[in-house]
């Protein structure tokens, strides 16, 4: 027997007995079934090898969307993870001067953004020496500020959750950092019957950080946590 023969009966042995090492190599399903329609000629039309392209082309779909879904599920669970440390750091100090800077610094860091300023409104006027020792992380405004801000002047509701590309035009909220601003998460707070609203805003130098098509969820629920947080300092 020669070589060439040798060699295929070898092959075809191993086919026999193992059937599925071709059935799960596409390309080698691909040929046979290229082999297979050069075959019957021109003027006979395979809908066998059509309806597989399909299957194969709704299978690859399938695939991506699978591999789209599993990707999404890991980047929420890591947001999950990233918040959840956040505020339990968010917890640890015993005073509330501690408790503004741990914000602005631990916290930010956690959350990765590039600053983080608490915003409340103030019937009195005169700046207390508290806002002057914690300007860095807390701006005290007048009524109505907060509202202005969310809906830049328009005349519309304000939402809890807002995430925007933006390029702020004064230094009223981020200071000295104003400038290289681009983007923005801003969480509207409520202290509770009788007192005024209270504003979170987070920062960030890339315009890409925060946009209005992302999810709010957990952005929505570290705000309640933060706010009932607040609410204590606050009594």
């Amino acid at each position: 027997m020669s070589g060439t023969a040798l060699t295929e009966t070898k092959l075809r042995e191993q086919i026999i007995a193992d059937p599925d090492v071709i059935l799960e190599d596409q390309d080698v399903l691909h040929a046979l079934i290229a082999a297979n329609e050069k075959s019957l000629g021109g003027n006979i039309i395979d809908l066998r090898g059509i309806a597989m392209e399909r299957l194969e082309a709704r299978l690859e779909r399938l695939e991506d969307t699978h591999r789209s879904v599993i990707a999404a599920a890991y980047e929420n669970l890591a947001g999950t993870n990233q918040v959840h440390r956040a505020l339990l750091k968010l917890l640890d100090p015993a005073d509330f001067e501690s408790f503004l800077r741990n914000l602005g610094d631990d916290v930010a860091t956690i959350l990765r953004v590039d600053c983080i300023r608490l915003v409340l409104e103030t019937r009195q006027a005169g700046t207390d020496p508290a806002v002057q020792r914690l300007g860095g992380v807390l701006t005290v405004v007048e009524p109505g500020f907060i509202n202005r801000y969310l809906t830049m002047g328009r005349n519309a509701p304000a939402r809890n959750v807002t995430l925007r590309q933006v390029e702020p035009k004064s230094d009223r909220v981020y200071g000295d950092m104003a400038d290289w601003i681009r983007s923005e998460a801003l969480l509207k707070l409520d202290f509770g019957p009788g007192r005024l609203p209270g504003l979170l805003v987070m920062g960030a130098e890339d315009p890409h950080q925060f946009t209005p098509n992302q999810g709010t969820d957990l952005l929505a629920f570290f705000a309640g946590v933060f706010e009932r947080t607040m609410r204590r300092w606050l009594s």
